[in-house]
């Protein structure tokens, strides 16, 4: 979609995901514990949800905890689920107020009963929204999403209700936990790391992607103008020639 942009026309993502990176070095640079920086992050979230909308986004998908976050210390863990917990609950009257359909994916089986309850009362209290269409990867690893797909596919195969031959990438697709979602046109990871870290390996085939130092919570609508900006530096292909 193009949309003009501070006087400027640009040809705005449909989805765009991001890896939150840098909410523990951000804490650092001003002497406090690490869940400080998260929180700040948390309050950076909100107020990217809002940005994108604006900047004509129509689903933004974030990385906030994934399956390999629970090697981090006690301390650190128990401080983010706590975050999570006044988040989710906090997230109905705002997602609300502002017309957004909120989805969690991730293997939910190992986060706890109070935080799945949650996570139930704001999709559904979300369901009906219209505008933008964000999604919370929460206990999310591409492997282990990937993994959980082709588990319920030979479980269908065993069954009978399903030929080895009947399998298609658009059925794997089906399968995954974004099969609401079209895959992720642009990725974003601040902080200065290069890598994926293992965030939607199958949905980001064709993404484009754009590293930024910005630590997280620093995180402004003008630096989402530039990964915009460098999106439309790109030719999108799709393995095709233009």
């Amino acid at each position: 979609m193009k949309k003009e942009i501070d006087g400027e026309t640009y040809e705005v993502p449909r989805h765009v995901a991001v890896i939150l990176d840098g909410n523990g070095r951000w804490a650092k640079k001003r002497l406090m514990p690490r869940n400080f920086g998260h929180k700040a992050g948390a309050k950076a979230v909100e107020q990217a949800c809002e940005d994108v909308w604006n900047l004509g986004i129509e689903y933004f998908t974030v990385y906030a905890f994934s399956t390999e976050n629970w090697k981090r210390s006690v301390e650190e863990v128990t401080g983010i689920m706590n975050l999570l917990r006044d988040y989710l609950v906090d997230s109905i009257e705002r997602s609300c107020r502002n017309n957004m359909k909120v989805h969690i994916i991730g293997d939910r089986t190992r986060l706890a009963p109070d935080i799945n309850d949650a996570i139930d009362k704001l999709e559904d209290a979300t369901k009906d929204n219209t505008g933008l269409k964000f999604t919370i990867a929460l206990n999310y690893g591409g492997r282990d999403e990937i993994k959980r797909a082709v588990q319920a596919i030979a479980g269908e195969v065993k069954s009978g209700t399903v030929d080895i031959e009947d399998i298609t990438e658009d059925m794997i697709s089906s399968h995954l936990d974004t099969r609401d979602l079209p895959d992720p046109d642009l990725l974003i990871r601040t902080s200065g790391e290069i890598r994926t870290s293992n965030f939607l390996p199958w949905q980001l085939a064709y993404s484009e992607f754009y590293f930024t130092d910005v630590l997280w919570p620093d995180m402004k609508r003008e630096d989402f103008i530039d990964a915009i900006r460098y999106y439309n530096g790109r030719e999108r292909r799709f393995g095709g020639v233009k």
